[in-house]
């Protein structure tokens, strides 16, 4: 039901609203909003089988919405990490430690992750924050997001032009993956506070 419901709202907006829409949908993809690249861009596809919508324009403004929510993403990590780890960091199990750890990391790693991220399920949705909080170089975080969004943009619309009116199947396999991903992720942070509690006994 939750799936048709969004489905609906999607393929409306983007019916009505076309590239603007596009825009939006991805803007909020690459934020934390239940918005599936998986649903929107297959059906971006579609549209280009329909001839509603072109193969160049589409990747221009999904990519240019990817990089917009991406850095509202990446500037609330920046400007709210320290603030929020030093007053709520505690019930987190986090501490300033953690931001030098992030840091560091995006330092030295920031760009291969940026890019490996844009095609991880869910994690491509949250990676922007914690790069800001790790003040990654803004440069190199525009052009790897670019540089994933666009391929991985690029990916489901073909999809989508491949499979036509059958376009919905691309979120539907995606599922399962999501799920794996999501368990994956409660693993390593009941992995994360068990190892936080055990050095803290220490």
């Amino acid at each position: 039901m939750i799936f048709e419901f969004i489905s609906l709202i999607i393929v409306k907006f983007l019916s009505i609203f076309g590239y603007l829409a596009l825009t939006v949908l991805m803007a909020f993809e690459s934020m934390i909003l239940p918005v599936p690249s998986e649903l929107v861009m297959p059906f971006a596809g579609f549209l280009i089988v329909e001839s509603k919508f072109t193969w160049l324009l589409t990747i221009i403004f999904s990519t240019l919405g990817t990089i917009i929510g991406s850095l509202i993403s990446y500037y609330i990590g920046y400007y709210g990490g320290y603030p929020f780890i030093n007053k709520f960091g505690k019930y987190f199990l986090l501490d300033n430690k953690t931001l030098a750890w992030t840091e560091s990391w995006f330092k030295n790693r920031g760009g291969k992750t940026i890019f490996i991220s844009r095609f991880i399920p869910v994690v491509r949705h949250l990676i922007s924050i914690p790069a800001g909080m790790g003040r990654m170089n803004i440069k190199k975080f525009i052009f790897y997001t670019i540089l994933g969004g666009a391929i991985w943009n690029s990916f489901l619309v073909y999809l989508g032009v491949m499979l036509k009116e059958n376009w919905k199947l691309v979120h539907e396999y995606s599922n399962v993956i999501d799920i794996i991903i999501v368990i994956l992720i409660i693993a390593f942070i009941i992995w994360f506070i068990y190892r936080h509690l055990r050095h803290s006994k220490l």
